[in-house]
């Protein structure tokens, strides 16, 4: 379970100090997903390098079952919208990468790496590099990373935003296949109100700039695709949208 209390968090800037995040409160079951939507400038990619410990100098409360989040204790995967590959390691390398520092070469499950690359449509490309890869192809890269550290957290920033519509709806379509698998506590950040409904459990509507937490709401239409002409598609924007209508 993913806690977080009275979350604040200010940055310098020009000697005034600048706040970002205002007891800020989320909770995220085990095994949940929950996107964040708000808008921009809200703190929301601030609250994902908080959660995955980038951030320290925070006032306030953040746990991972109940241990406060560290890096070197939690297991945290983070996908970042410009996918984070390096450019002069193979697919399989960037695969590798964040297991093998984390846990040493020997301790990669490989039997777990085939699964992976296999469901997430990559074993053609694991000798390639990722300047030979399309976007999707290297999104799907940098999911495989994620989920082969066998996270007790996964972090999506804006993951799929830069994906062409079809591409996105593949990888989409893809990621929750995995995840229905594995069951990953897992945190969206997105702009993109049709994607949170598809792709979250719950759905934390945050306020501009600084940062709070509005309101929480369960999701019935978690990976339903292809509703948007729903009518209870259509009612669970309207209300996402009204929450935020103050705030845009």
């Amino acid at each position: 379970m993913i806690k977080i209390n009275d979350l604040s968090f200010s940055y310098k800037n020009s000697g005034k100090h600048i706040k970002v995040l205002d007891k800020t409160c989320l909770t995220v079951k085990k095994g949940g997903i929950c996107a964040i939507i708000g808008p921009s400038g809200g703190g929301k990619s601030t609250l994902l390098k908080v959660l995955a410990g980038i951030i320290v100098d925070y006032e306030g409360e953040v746990l991972i079952d109940g241990v406060k989040v560290n890096p070197k204790v939690h297991r945290i995967g983070f996908i970042p919208q410009n996918y984070g590959l390096v450019k002069w390691k193979t697919v399989e390398e960037n695969i590798f990468l964040s297991t093998k520092i984390k846990d040493g070469k020997k301790k990669i499950d490989i039997a777990y790496y085939e699964k992976l690359v296999d469901k997430l449509k990559l074993k053609d490309f694991v000798k390639r590099y990722p300047g030979q890869l399309s976007g999707g192809q290297m999104q799907r890269v940098s999911i495989a990373r994620a989920l082969l550290l066998k996270p007790d957290l996964l972090l999506m920033d804006e993951s799929f935003s830069s994906l062409d519509a079809l591409t996105r709806e593949e990888v989409q379509k893809l990621f929750l296949e995995v995840w229905q698998e594995h069951k990953v506590t897992t945190i969206i950040v997105t702009h993109d109100i049709k994607e949170a409904i598809y792709l979250a459990k719950n759905i934390a509507i945050i306020s501009s700039c600084p940062g709070k937490v509005l309101e929480v709401i369960d999701n019935p239409l978690f990976g339903h695709i292809n509703i948007e002409f729903d009518l209870e598609s259509i009612n669970m924007n309207k209300k996402l949208r009204k929450i935020l209508k103050g705030e845009v």
